[in-house]
């Protein structure tokens, strides 16, 4: 049996050396464009209330709402809830230290969270989105209750893992009966799970969860083709690809390579580390390219390095983030700022676009929160205030065109003005992009800068800061 994954702490900047940091690096122009920290976060903060505010009034204790119309969203399964914006939402409330609502929604959970229904969930989602958050709940709240209904979650998950014969987890579950379904997976199904399957098993002793996951990562790595590279989707019972083109770092493969960098550092795993290493090299020399005065990545075929496409997806401007944790921090500005040039395209991020001709292929915006995750976490790692500037031009894109009185709302065509607005906000909207503003604004007490680690659903899985 493996080993328990093993805490690790990164040192970085601290708080206080971030906020001198950025103001010396900052060119004076742009300091000036930037409001005073703490009134962005103020800023910040209050839309998040309000949206959560819309959230409660119209639909508590239901997935998600539809802010214009007042209804309701079922996410996993038509005519059953989990609750999923309340989960979402927990840790965010913490750190924004919203204590009432904070009981509110914990004790939500302890008193109706259903881990046994009778319904087919998706197991990536529900890793990400309800283990995360129960974890991240209590890591924060220290209820230990949450912790219970994370264990009695993830146990009704495994099945997915278990019942394969190649260790790649089927794609769903029926959380009472444990019968599986969905064969063919996609990768970022596959592997973004090491993050809470190994804290789990670490607060819990059991290493059952941890070990799947391993297993689930080294099942796809010993297929990789002789350039490096992986494929996009695969056979869960044969092992065989389904889809043969290399997409990283666009979706449906995005975060399973956060997961290798990220589960090295919180567990102080090299093998997860050196495996990010080697799918990273295999990208950037077959896949990085400059064009347009950008650098973006292609897609290409896994086996030769053929030029498939040169599409970029709103999901995949996370990377420059993790590039930049990765140690490809120069790259990861170069990047970063491909993605910054398009706000002046538009004031919101539309879904798709071919980077190359600069056409739009789907103008849809789900209040994604890629891009300001990247903002976050390149702030974080240099104190540069260009990347603050960038956040504040983000959420003014958002706080001008996505919100409406019930909270904030997706967008059906962010090309045209008045931009076409949808009905729902995402449970991940909770979880995040408010969270990424709020830290990179507020020098917020019960986050600790130098060590804090969020999940891909931005749950915040290491440097919770519990008042004394």
């Amino acid at each position: 049996m493996r080993a328990l994954p093993q805490p690790r702490r990164r040192t970085v900047l601290t708080a206080a050396a971030l906020g001198a940091a950025a103001v010396s690096a900052a060119p004076a122009a742009r300091a000036a464009d930037l409001p005073p920290a703490a009134s962005v976060a103020q800023e910040v903060r209050d839309e998040f209330v309000h949206s959560w505010e819309g959230y409660k009034a119209a639909a508590w204790g239901y997935d998600e709402v539809r802010p214009v119309s007042g209804g309701h969203n079922d996410f996993f399964a038509s005519g059953r809830t989990f609750g999923l914006s309340v989960v979402e939402a927990l840790d965010t409330l913490w750190l924004m230290e919203l204590d009432q609502d904070v009981a509110l929604a914990a004790d939500w959970i302890e008193q109706h969270f259903d881990p046994a229904q009778d319904a087919d969930v998706q197991v990536f989602e529900a890793v990400i989105r309800l283990v995360g958050g129960l974890l991240a709940g209590h890591l924060c709240t220290g209820r230990p209750a949450l912790l219970t209904r994370c264990r009695e979650l993830t146990d009704r998950l495994l099945p997915a893992f278990t019942s394969s014969p190649t260790g790649i987890p089927y794609r769903y579950v029926n959380l009472r009966t444990g019968a599986v379904s969905g064969k063919t997976s996609p990768l970022a199904e596959v592997g973004t799970n090491v993050l809470e399957f190994g804290l789990l098993s670490q607060l819990t002793g059991d290493s059952r969860y941890f070990d799947a996951a391993k297993r689930a990562y080294l099942a796809v790595l010993l297929r990789r083709s002789s350039l490096g590279l992986l494929g996009t989707s695969i056979d869960v019972e044969s092992g065989r690809w389904t889809d043969t083109v290399s997409r990283l770092p666009n979706p449906p493969v995005d975060s399973f390579v956060e997961y290798l960098w990220a589960g090295g550092e919180l567990f102080g795993d090299a093998e997860l580390s050196g495996w990010y290493r080697q799918v990273t090299d295999a990208v950037l020399q077959y896949q990085l390219e400059r064009t347009g005065g950008g650098a973006w990545f292609r897609q290409v075929d896994y086996a030769s390095g053929a030029v498939v496409d040169r599409e970029a997806s709103e999901l995949g401007s996370f990377y420059p983030g993790l590039l930049g944790k990765g140690g490809d921090l120069d790259l990861a500005r170069e990047h970063f700022r491909s993605w910054s040039a398009q706000l002046d395209r538009f004031p919101v991020l539309p879904e798709v676009m071919d980077y190359n001709t600069g056409k739009v292929r789907m103008g849809n915006n789900d209040l994604r929160p890629e891009y300001v995750n990247s903002a976050f976490d390149l702030w974080r790692l240099t104190g540069d205030d260009e990347y603050r500037q960038a956040g504040y031009r983000y959420f003014q894109g958002i706080r001008d065109n996505l919100r409406v009185p019930g909270g904030y709302t997706t967008a059906d065509d962010v090309t045209v003005s008045p931009m076409r607005l949808k009905d729902l906000t995402p449970g991940y909207w909770y979880a995040e992009n408010p969270k990424y503003l709020y830290l990179m604004f507020a020098a917020a007490p019960r986050f600790d800068y130098a060590t804090g680690l969020l999940s891909t659903e931005g749950k915040l899985l290491r440097g919770a800061v519990r008042p004394s």
